[in-house]
């Protein structure tokens, strides 16, 4: 492994967090003290990832952050709402975090037109129940670099990422990228199936 920390359920293994088949959700926490933003996730998890971009949360001194999505009707904030602010309301996801600790909870997109319209984004280290997907592939890895890791450790990183069975992308995975394609392909009026 290279010094620079990944993100600390990467930095240990995958194998720390195993998926259980039959999973059906759990409560994601904030990392306040007291008063905890509470997050009923009522479903598991899917495309789970490591993501290198700038707008993800991450914990401290992680170059990645570990999302997942889940479906939008199954997100539900039962405790301390108020807590609560968007990040960035310009911004596609629409980002909600804990204003006292700044742990994302779940980020929203609202656009109907959007790919991932009816996913909520979601950090599932904030929850104490095991069981939640696994991650699957490395997205934005290139992005480390825009948050300040140096140019020079990027071979290792990928290397790291791919040893621990995470492909790495530039963007994010094909199946993904290829869901996006097709609802651009949707709005032209191109898509062919």
């Amino acid at each position: 492994m290279t010094i620079i920390k990944l993100h600390p359920r990467l930095d240990s293994g995958i194998q720390d967090y195993p998926e259980v088949a039959g999973f059906a959700g759990g409560t994601l926490t904030c990392l306040c003290e007291s008063d905890k933003v509470a997050v009923k996730i009522g479903s598991q998890t899917l495309h789970n990832h490591a993501c290198g971009c700038s707008q993800c949360w991450k914990p401290e001194n992680a170059r990645f952050s570990i999302v997942a999505v889940a479906s939008r009707e199954t997100v539900e904030v039962i405790s301390h709402e108020e807590k609560l602010a968007i990040v960035d309301e310009t911004a596609a996801i629409q980002r909600h975090y804990c204003k006292d600790c700044g742990a994302h909870m779940y980020g929203r997109i609202e656009n109907k037109d959007h790919a991932f319209y009816g996913l909520d984004f979601v950090h599932t280290e904030l929850s104490e129940e095991k069981g939640w997907s696994e991650p699957k592939f490395a997205a934005f890895v290139s992005s480390v670099i825009e948050t300040g890791t140096p140019t020079s450790k990027m071979a290792d990183i990928r290397n790291d990422l791919t040893n621990l069975g995470l492909p790495t992308y530039d963007t994010l995975s094909p199946e993904l990228m290829d869901l996006i394609a097709a609802k651009a392909a949707e709005l032209k009026g191109t898509l062919q199936v």
